[in-house]
């Protein structure tokens, strides 16, 4: 009998005030399982990169998207969120009949789609994609750092913390803030 392939889909970094959201969409294969799968927010970075690696060589596909700060801010964070999620999903090979997604909302794809709330600590396979999207934006909020190092976004990530908010306040906004987030609209 076939498999039904059910791809669980999350994003990371709707919160911060700078940098990509991203999404990813995993397929986890049954007869490899990966040990230690949970909400990404709850394991150490060094968990979140060993089992990075682990999900990509396990699953039967995954996949990692994002939207970038002008989309967030043209089209709002949810929206972006959402988009973020239908590109990722939409790059898996082969697709997906279903797709199950972390919180309310699902992205606007062909297959069928379930929201489950509190999903990425429910469904192993929506753990995965929440670690995926988790460590790929940690990254680039590194490679940003590289670019904008005054800004702190190796620390911090982006979010508003009061670091950031006193870089904000003594080098204005950078080209990767979101300037549709009240605080760094105000600086504007």
């Amino acid at each position: 009998m076939k498999r039904i392939l059910i791809a669980g889909v999350d994003e990371a970094g709707r919160g911060p005030w700078a940098g990509p959201v991203y999404a990813a969409a995993v397929i986890l294969d049954p007869a490899s399982p990966i040990a230690g799968l949970a909400d990404s927010k709850k394991l150490t970075a060094a968990k979140r990169e060993l089992l990075f690696d682990l999900i990509q060589r396990n699953a039967t596909a995954w996949a990692i998207a994002s939207a970038s700060v002008e989309e967030i801010d043209t089209i709002n964070i949810l929206q972006a969120s959402l988009l973020a999620m239908r590109r990722a999903v939409e790059r898996l090979a082969p697709q997906p009949e279903k797709i199950i997604v972390d919180g309310l909302h699902c992205p606007k794809v062909v297959m069928l789609a379930r929201a489950i709330v509190k999903g990425d600590a429910k469904e192993p396979a929506i753990s995965a994609a929440s670690i995926l999207a988790k460590v790929e934006r940690d990254r680039e909020m590194h490679r940003l750092h590289l670019k904008y190092p005054h800004y702190g976004f190796d620390v911090h990530k982006g979010y508003g913390t009061a670091i950031h908010m006193t870089a904000l306040a003594q080098h204005g906004v950078s080209a990767v803030h979101r300037r549709s987030y009240a605080p760094v609209k105000k600086l504007l």
